[in-house]
């Protein structure tokens, strides 16, 4: 769910209390205040708040959920190609150290041996490092949902906070 969306979905969230606030002032006014029914309204707008609070905090668990696995998923591949690539090299080297063995190059041969494992120790440590990299912008992706669902779960608190002491104000005055 990008910016634009969850903030649509605020506002809504936000129209809906004020809406019900606004219905449940006409109907006290209507009705000479009958505090049980005002209480009930109020009730269901918690209620409704509460909803989709729930709502939202599960879509950015959810989000968070599928940038995790697609950051595994790619840390995966890459590792995957390193690996491929590394036997690729290895096995060449196999192949070239084993023809220059049979012609008697034996130091030729030592000398493939090294490099191969040079190479080898090279793709590790780039597999690593890219391994470390994902970890670590996965880990940032999470913090930040986190967060921005912290945020947007107080700011709906505060809301329904709000509109129930306005509820019980009103209330209290009837």
């Amino acid at each position: 769910m990008n910016t634009d969306k969850f903030a649509t979905l605020v506002w809504t969230v936000l129209l809906t209390a004020g809406s019900a606030l606004a219905s449940g002032t006409a109907f006290a006014d209507d009705n000479g205040g009958d505090g049980d029914r005002l209480d009930q309204r109020g009730d269901r707008i918690e209620e409704r708040l509460d909803n989709r609070g729930d709502r939202i905090e599960d879509r950015l668990d959810d989000r968070g959920d599928r940038v995790d696995d697609r950051l595994d998923n790619r840390g995966d591949r890459i590792d995957d190609r390193l690996d491929n690539r590394g036997d690729r090299i290895n096995d060449r080297l196999d192949n070239r150290s084993d023809r220059a063995a049979d012609a008697g190059r034996d130091k030729l041969s030592d000398r493939l041996d090294n490099r191969g494992d040079r190479i080898d120790q090279r793709l590790d440590t780039k597999g690593d490092r890219v391994d470390t990299r994902l970890d670590n912008r996965g880990d940032r992706v999470n913090q930040r949902l986190d967060m921005k669902g912290d945020r947007k779960d107080r700011r709906l608190d505060n809301k329904g906070q709000r509109a129930n002491q306005r509820l019980d104000r009103r209330s209290n005055r009837r």
